[in-house]
């Protein structure tokens, strides 16, 4: 019974009915153990409703909550394994929400390492190329755009519709941290994927950087207006890509976005 509402709450999750997904995964969490007293449902709740924050954009709010599951989950079977590095990813983006980008890196490189390990006993390739989204992303961060491009355009070809959009909007980031405005537009418009709840905004937001990029200013403030809102409707007030929406708007309209708006 607990495994079919588990399974019904990553349903809602996928949805991107966040808000339900979460309070489900943690009435889950917090409920009797039952008989045995196996922890490894709590600890699947648990992860669910700290992704489900995170993907949200509440990560910095639940970032104690991911290290105290990381450290209650060191492996010690391959499937309690896996659930630690799903977890450690949701922490890597928050870790990315708050600039912190040479840990995440770090983070990532690791995590990459312990998907290798295991993808002999089980698939993993959709959280590696989760994983391998937040390494280019910190590597953005950086200002290593070359290295992040060859990773999104790399693992493009393979991913889901699913990851597809993350990946699709990090590329698009990459040749814009190049300069390559006229590409990184040309990239964006080939194809429009529809993403995820999270990705709310993302394609907007890096299309807005290279019209500015470009001094497309009218174009640009469109684009970003059009992230922002996405991102007021869909992700928590205190999302990354909310406040760096704004940034942007601002740089591109001349005018100093109040945070609070």
């Amino acid at each position: 019974m607990r495994q079919d509402t588990l399974a019904r709450l990553k349903s809602l999750y996928r949805a991107g009915r966040y808000e339900e997904a979460e309070a489900g995964a943690r009435a889950l969490a917090s409920a009797p153990r039952g008989f045995r007293r196996r922890p490894a449902p709590q600890w699947r709740a648990r992860a669910l409703a700290t992704g489900t924050a995170v993907a949200h954009g509440r990560g910095s709010e639940v970032l104690a909550e991911l290290e105290t599951l990381i450290a209650e989950l060191e492996p010690v079977v391959p499937e309690v394994h896996v659930l630690q590095l799903v977890v450690r990813s949701n922490r890597t983006v928050v870790l990315l929400g708050q600039e912190r980008y040479e840990e995440a890196e770090a983070e990532a490189l690791d995590i990459l390492r312990g998907v290798t390990r295991l993808a002999h006993l089980t698939p993993l390739w959709r959280l590696e190329l989760h994983v391998l989204d937040n390494l280019a992303r910190a590597l953005c961060g950086r200002g290593r755009h070359e290295e992040a491009e060859a990773i999104a355009r790399g693992n493009l070809p393979r991913a889901d519709e699913r990851s597809v959009g993350a990946l699709h909007a990090t590329l698009v980031h990459s040749l814009n941290g190049q300069h390559r405005y006229e590409e990184a537009l040309a990239v964006a418009r080939r194809f429009t994927p529809a993403g995820e709840r999270a990705d709310s905004g993302r394609l907007d937001l890096v299309v807005g950087a290279a019209l500015y990029g470009l001094g497309r200013r009218d174009e640009a403030e469109a684009a970003v207006r059009q992230a922002l809102s996405d991102c007021e409707r869909n992700l928590h007030p205190d999302h990354a890509r909310t406040r760096e929406a704004r940034a942007l708007l601002g740089a591109v309209t001349g005018e100093k976005q109040d945070p609070g708006e």
